[in-house]
């Protein structure tokens, strides 16, 4: 493929099938690895057509800006078009920060994700897997990304916050539409994608403050309680930063735990070789096997960084002002740091993966819990649906941003 001929920002690259998509990004590392790319007007947006950007493709170029937040930052936007302020912190949270504003959000939320509390988290995640499947055992087919992949994450993140099983599709319909919206099956009509977007943040946040008002001086021993009653240097988060941190929560840790199990999945069912090593031996490959998952799904497609000062990567100058786009999937099939990328290999080590966003301060939070929740799932799935098999192809969400898998049929032996 001729990389001049690529064009990221074009809608219809998004939708093409899976191998013209990596033939695109292994022209780009190959002849164009920061290549610039005008933006692209959406018919019903109401943004203004921004200026363009630079495509870092490769996994050292990401690296390097992903190490280097001080020329690199994200505070101006971590999506490609440019949004109003207000509209970046509500939907992104600490993610469209830089430090100090950062370092204050991150050292008060943090608390909830470290080692010591998700191996607190242990059982509650072993006990949700389990009903997942027993749910399903008993019918010997199902959607594996609604009925197993996406309620494991779903069901942890509403349980750590102190959100009722009453809530829980609520959340999970609002997720789809942020991180959807520009799919036909979760917004229909594209004049409706920005008020949609803006209605189920907003609705998503309105349900955690209300909560966090009941924390307030009553908690309960949820992550909620102890987000509204801690204090860091006598600093507290706010209701509307409260809000803005649990909307980022539920897209982040919903959507791209249920995509990484998805294609995991699909990727074990594609390799039987590979399944049949983990399968063989879970514990000792479990460690290697996760990891590899989530190089394989990269589920966050790209992140965007503005340049705060004159610049250069490989010889090309980038102002102070441009736009950077680090694409996480095409780093992640690197052939300069990955031997044989291509490849599933459960066994994969080392793998420098940037699944969870690379290094550096935007480093993925909730990465611990993700590991655990990616083990659990497939421990309870190879001892209880062992020969679980994906009878059709996944249908694909239409998205530059997330790798999602919407639904994906499979069987197994009932019972």
């Amino acid at each position: 493929m001729n990389a001049e001929e690529v064009n990221l920002s074009h809608p219809e690259f998004w939708v093409a099938p899976v191998a013209e998509r990596e033939a695109a990004f292994a022209a780009l590392r190959r002849d164009r690895p920061v290549g610039f790319f005008e933006e692209w007007q959406f018919e019903f947006s109401p943004l203004p057509v921004g200026p363009g950007y630079f495509a870092l493709t490769k996994h050292a170029d990401i690296l390097h800006a992903s190490r280097n937040p001080q020329i690199f930052c994200s505070g101006k936007g971590t999506q490609i078009p440019d949004q109003p302020p207000m509209f970046d912190e509500f939907f992104g949270s600490m993610i469209n920060m830089d430090d100090p504003k950062h370092g204050r959000m991150r050292r008060i939320v943090s608390r909830g994700f470290t080692p010591r509390m998700i191996a607190a988290y242990e059982e509650d995640v072993q006990q949700v897997a389990r009903r997942i499947v027993d749910d399903v055992i008993d019918k010997g087919e199902c959607d594996f990304v609604t009925d197993i992949a996406a309620r494991l994450p779903l069901w942890i993140i509403c349980n750590m916050m102190g959100i009722p099983e009453s809530e829980h599709q609520f959340v999970f319909d609002q997720t789809n539409i942020i991180l959807g919206a520009g799919d036909p099956e979760y917004v229909d009509d594209p004049a409706m994608i920005i008020p949609k977007l803006l209605q189920s943040g907003a609705e998503l946040s309105k349900l955690l403050q209300d909560l966090g008002r009941k924390r307030r001086g009553d908690p309960t021993g949820d992550l909620t309680s102890d987000l509204v009653n801690a204090e860091l240097d006598g600093d507290q988060l706010t209701d509307q930063e409260l809000g803005s941190f649990f909307v980022l929560l539920a897209v982040a840790g919903n959507e791209t735990t249920r995509n990484a199990i998805s294609h995991g999945m699909k990727a074990l069912c594609d390799h039987p070789e590979q399944r049949a090593i983990w399968q063989n031996d879970f514990d000792a490959v479990a460690p290697t096997a996760v990891e590899e998952i989530v190089r394989w799904a990269t589920p966050v497609i790209h992140f965007r960084r503005t340049a705060t000062e004159d610049t250069e990567i490989r010889g090309q100058k980038i102002e102070a002002g441009q736009k950077v786009v680090l694409f996480y999937n095409s780093g992640n099939r690197d052939e300069d740091a990955f031997d044989h990328p291509e490849r599933f290999d459960v066994c994969r080590t080392p793998n420098e993966h940037v699944g969870f966003g690379g290094p550096g301060p935007h480093h993925c939070l909730g990465a611990h819990l993700a590991r655990r929740e990616i083990t659990v799932m497939f421990r309870e799935i190879f001892e209880r649906l062992p020969d679980l098999q994906v009878t059709g192809e996944p249908d694909r969400l239409a998205s530059m941003f997330i790798n999602g898998i919407k639904h994906m049929p499979c069987e197994w032996t009932a019972g």
